[in-house]
């Protein structure tokens, strides 16, 4: 990528040898010997980068961090300091600088500097594209509801967007709608046009998970050839989505507590407290107070984080939500997709509203979306759907009333479809753990409660097999 580079700095020798060097690499440099001149040129080229010298003649280059970052707020600064000013350095890097060079600085050290800075800012223009895309890709109208549950859900996500509170708890079942609810209390609030960023706490062994939060300094650690900002620096402002909670590391979560107590951080290797402004929201599928009495969780950073405490209903207890859903996702795929599907017959709808949904959601979102794409119809008919659910409605006596103590309790009946699918991926439990929507120590964890509860977990179910393509389970 060619850069735009501005060189602000009082000795013309300084401006000429950077011009040069920063030329021949192929970046358009341009040159300024005062602040004023500096900030002139600022508003004229809109620079990548900004090599900035502290001591100026009208002026500290400290003050014009700032004025800068309020004329180009993405352009990434590298301050030049005068050798041993470890004060100045220190203060520019806490006001927003991504880097310092000491004078007489050396040429490699300024072209790794530089080769850096432009990475960065490369990395968060791409963010703040992804933003816009989440901004726009945000639709109110994926909460639909009737049931009253999810009515209390809206109406508390709309008192925690208004709040000034700073750390949010979702808790709820996979496929429950988390994420979505996550992203309604960042863009119903006044933090919608600040970064929305996530990160899924099972996905990175305990050292990368703590860089990817806090970030590094450069040198902190072999490979560390440059600064890099964490998410929680990268939201500033906005709203940071903690999903899979639970599943983070026991000493990242001692970094976690101290950073929702302070409101700071340290970027790994650095020495100086970053203040951020940003709210928590996390979100966990597993219970919380049981990895507390394991001792996989910290009780202190439970309390930490629910200082509102959202918990979502399963789609099974939610009535007539199942239909409202299942035609709002036939009419959205069918749009995407160019199908000509206009509605779900009774019988179908029948079908639909009898089945557990274990996935949730997000499992009747996938299966409509499969039926869209595969089938040639104007409307969903029960032959659509795959045998475990169509059944449900042609069962003989589906539908009578039964004795309550025939009834089945809903761990049982979440356990043995646990058992199915593991028996139905011949024991992958990386596969089994995707189609259920856990992480792979969540199915771990309900395994062993299996187990010890005297359940064998390859026995294989007493009811029919799993049939159709594995796309209509939950991802």
């Amino acid at each position: 990528m060619k850069c735009r580079v501005l060189v602000i700095d009082d000795e013309p020798s300084i401006g000429r040898s950077l011009t040069r060097v920063l030329g021949d690499r192929g970046d358009e440099v341009f040159y300024e010997a005062n602040g004023q001149d500096g900030l002139k040129r600022l508003e004229a080229v809109r620079p990548h980068l900004v090599i900035l010298d502290v001591k100026l003649p009208d002026g500290s280059g400290l003050d014009l961090i700032a004025r800068i970052q309020h004329v180009e707020p993405s352009a990434q600064i590298i301050v030049i300091t005068a050798f041993g000013d470890t004060k100045a350095a220190v203060l520019a890097m806490k006001r927003g600088a991504c880097d310092f060079l000491r004078k007489p600085y050396d040429l490699d050290e300024l072209l790794l500097a530089v080769e850096t800075a432009e990475k960065s800012f490369v990395r968060e223009a791409q963010l703040t594209s992804y933003q816009e895309k989440d901004r726009s890709a945000y639709d109110r109208n994926e909460l639909l509801w009737e049931c009253g549950e999810m009515a209390k859900v809206w109406d508390l996500v709309r008192k925690v967007a208004r709040s000034d509170a700073t750390s949010v708890l979702i808790t709820g079942e996979s496929g429950t709608g988390k994420e979505l609810v996550a992203r309604a209390v960042h863009f119903e609030s006044e933090r919608r046009d600040a970064p929305f960023m996530e990160l899924n706490c099972a996905s990175f062994q305990e050292n990368l998970l703590e860089n990817e939060l806090f970030g590094h300094e450069r040198g902190a650690f072999t490979g560390a050839s440059g600064l890099k900002r964490g998410l929680v620096e990268l939201s500033d402002g906005g709203t940071l989505f903690l999903d899979e909670v639970g599943e983070m590391p026991i000493q990242t979560q001692s970094k976690l507590l101290r950073f929702l107590e302070t409101r700071s951080f340290k970027r790994v290797g650095g020495n100086v407290d970053i203040g951020i402004d940003v709210r928590i929201v996390a979100a966990t599928n597993v219970d919380l107070v049981e990895r507390i009495e394991s001792g996989a969780f910290r009780n202190d950073l439970l309390y930490r984080l629910k200082v509102v405490s959202i918990p979502l209903p399963l789609l099974r207890d939610r009535g007539e939500d199942v239909i409202l859903l299942a035609e709002h996702f036939l009419r959205r795929f069918s749009h995407e997709l160019r199908n000509d599907f206009e509605k779900i017959s009774d019988e179908a709808k029948e079908a639909l509203q009898s089945y557990a949904w274990p996935g949730n959601v997000r499992e009747l979102r996938n299966l409509i979306e499969r039926i869209v794409l595969i089938e040639d119809d104007v409307v969903l008919q029960l032959e659509h759907l795959p045998e475990e659910i169509a059944q449900r409605s042609s069962t003989p006596g589906a539908n009578r009333v039964t004795e309550p103590d025939a009834f089945r309790t809903l761990r049982e009946i979440e356990d043995e479809y646990i058992v199915e699918v593991l028996d139905h991926c011949e024991g992958n439990k990386s596969q089994t753990a995707r189609i259920l929507g856990l992480s792979r120590q969540g199915l771990l964890d309900r395994l062993k409660r299996l187990k010890d509860s005297g359940v064998a977990a390859d026995a294989r179910p007493s009811r029919a097999p799993l049939t159709g393509s594995r796309s209509d389970f939950p991802s």
